[in-house]
């Protein structure tokens, strides 16, 4: 089993050229990059004397868990995407964490980032999912990022719905393609609540094969810059967002027309109450009662 580990870092010949001098431990403390992709790892050692640690390069591997981070209190970037993740765990102290690629794992629930208030990127396509599986995402995990994160992607994910996600008000790029989004209202409900959307892409969903499901989507997003690859022509905008207004007004002339029509029945319930027949009442001998004013003074 290959382990990151100090050791493997000292055998490592890009890491070995750069000492210049230094004492190992010493190199290893100033160390903020390090990269080791596509090197068959399956397990994270004790790495804490990189306290200085920001960027770790550790895709394409074959680790499961996510483990002995801890000591990183300056990692910002993460990649450990198309390795074995079943789970996201051990993060919590990871602070000024801000962009975590995890795309191309066997997660199934999105989860334990609530300590993450810095992470403004969240990759998380393509996971290899059983059959019928589809990702979740936690709401609490996703209420904790609703004031930070800024990009998320969920790509091929066997996705159906998109409600829990209302809360990311922040986001401004959002990709769930290839997934079985189906619900058009859904969507533009969700949609309405991200103010700061300026790119999306949701090619290969059912939904979009739903009619005008462009043009519903461009007057929802009002920021809205680029939509499955395709540009949008601010002019083309302002004329949805024209049109769907003009549409709304109309109807509601329409239904004040009606309600005006509609008169009510001029008498109150009184006279059903023991005070006097109904005008026009008919009585058992057929003979109908003449309503008289000056009755009724």
């Amino acid at each position: 089993m290959v382990r990151l580990t100090v050791e493997l870092i000292a055998k490592s010949r890009n890491h070995f050229k750069k000492k210049r001098g230094l004492s190992f431990p010493e190199y290893l403390r100033t160390l903020t990059h390090l990269h080791f992709s596509n090197k068959n790892i399956e397990d994270i050692g004790d790495l804490s004397m990189c306290r200085n640690l920001t960027v770790l390069y550790l895709y394409d591997n074959q680790i499961t868990n996510i483990c002995n981070l801890g000591f990183a209190f300056n990692l910002t970037h993460l990649y450990m995407q198309n390795n074995n993740i079943t789970h996201i765990d051990n993060l919590s102290n990871l602070q000024r964490l801000s962009k975590l690629y995890l795309g191309g794992n066997r997660i199934t629930v999105v989860e334990g980032l609530e300590q993450l208030k810095e992470l403004t990127e969240l990759h998380l396509e393509n996971q290899r999912l059983a059959p019928g599986e589809k990702l979740l995402l936690d709401p609490r995990t996703l209420c904790s990022l609703a004031k930070s994160l800024c990009v998320l992607n969920i790509n091929n994910n066997n996705i159906d719905e998109l409600r829990d996600l209302a809360v990311l008000k922040e986001l401004q790029h959002f990709s769930a393609v290839d997934n079985k989004l189906h619900n058009m209202e859904e969507l533009e409900d969700v949609f309405s609540h991200w103010p700061q959307l300026l790119q999306m892409d949701l090619g290969g969903n059912p939904v979009c094969k739903k009619p005008k499901y462009r043009d519903r989507l461009i007057t929802v997003c009002k920021k809205l810059e680029i939509l499955d690859g395709r540009e949008i022509n601010e002019l083309t905008r302002q004329f949805l967002i024209n049109w769907k207004a003009s549409k709304e007004a109309k109807k509601k002339r329409n239904k004040h027309m009606m309600t005006r029509q509609f008169i009510p029945y001029p008498f109150t319930n009184d006279l059903n109450m023991g005070h006097g027949e109904p005008p026009g009442h008919t009585h058992s001998d057929g003979n109908v009662q003449r309503w008289n004013p000056q009755q009724s003074l």
